[in-house]
């Protein structure tokens, strides 16, 4: 009996002709005829999508372009004019640079402290959104859709829409960045987190609800144990784009280094030294969070392998 033969295709209409042919109903000619054919629709296909796609694409920025107060074209050729204006009155001005830094570490830290708390509360709010939005481990399995949509709400809304809002009801300050931080962060990890929770072992859970332990008992021990170490490893990924986020955020009057930074840009010329020094604070602060969270997560994806 002959085995039938199989070429490299994914569709079920290619295997039954190979099928056939193997049978002798239809000849191998055909068969790589009707092949051929089929790669030459898949790459018309592909060709077509590829050409409304550049076609979707260039109308767009054309009609982006237009809105434009100043355009693109002209406009790219001095993309280069303020960082320059920086540099050089930032490079006069060398002897001052360690004075501002000192001036400014204390709005750093408040950025720092922003971030760290934000990220705090949100984490502690996701992990129990996330909890309740998996299945097999919700304290009531009917309102997991609603969990769920809740929090893609949460991070779907921007950070700076909340904290505009925030700013008008509370006030400027860091108390409005940190909430609005916080609401995004709970939406982005309660995501996360929840696809850690449908990896764990319930046989934990199971045994904790056999002598008698409540919903809450179960999730602190037999869940949160098992999944700790991920819950970490993204936290502190979440805890380097608040940091971002806090800063940005102080150019509406959330507080900050951003705040600072946005009154150093608005003077103008004669401020541009302490822009230079508020960019490399930022940025000497984001590669040290983001070198020391890589560490720390290495060691913990290492101590779960072993």
């Amino acid at each position: 009996m002959p085995y039938p033969l199989y070429l490299p295709t994914t569709t079920s209409g290619d295997i039954e002709m190979v099928d056939q042919a193997a049978a002798g109903v239809m000849p191998v000619a055909s068969i790589r005829d009707a092949y051929l054919a089929q790669n030459r629709r898949k790459r018309l296909y592909g060709g077509v999508i590829l050409v409304f796609f550049i076609a979707l694409m260039a109308g767009g920025f054309d009609l982006a372009d237009a809105r434009n107060a100043g355009g693109f074209w002209n406009g790219i050729t001095r993309v280069f004019d303020f960082p320059n204006e920086v540099l050089s009155e930032a490079s006069g001005k060398l002897a001052l640079l360690p004075g501002h830094f000192v001036r400014f570490m204390p709005a750093l830290v408040e950025t720092v402290n922003i971030a760290g708390a934000s990220t705090l509360v949100g984490a502690l709010f996701a992990m129990i959104f996330s909890l309740l939005a998996t299945r097999g481990l919700a304290r009531w399995p009917r309102l997991i859709p609603l969990f769920r949509r809740l929090m893609d709400i949460m991070r779907a809304v921007p950070e700076i829409v909340i904290a505009l809002v925030l700013i008008l009801i509370l006030g400027g300050g860091p108390v409005p960045a940190m909430i609005a931080i916080a609401f995004h962060t709970a939406g982005a990890l309660g995501k996360l987190f929840s696809e850690v929770n449908e990896n764990a072992d319930l046989k934990p859970v199971e045994g904790l609800a056999s002598v008698g332990g409540n919903w809450s008992q179960r999730m602190l021990f037999g869940v949160v144990p098992q999944v700790a170490p991920n819950y970490l490893s993204y936290m502190l990924l979440r805890f380097e784009i608040n940091i971002r986020a806090s800063a940005i955020l102080g150019f509406v009057g959330a507080g900050g280094i951003g705040y600072e930074l946005k009154n150093a840009m608005s003077w103008g010329q004669g401020k541009y030294d302490e822009a230079a020094a508020i960019f490399l604070l930022l940025f000497v602060t984001i590669v040290v969070v983001d070198q020391a969270s890589s560490v720390i997560r290495n060691r913990l994806s290492a101590t779960e392998v072993h």
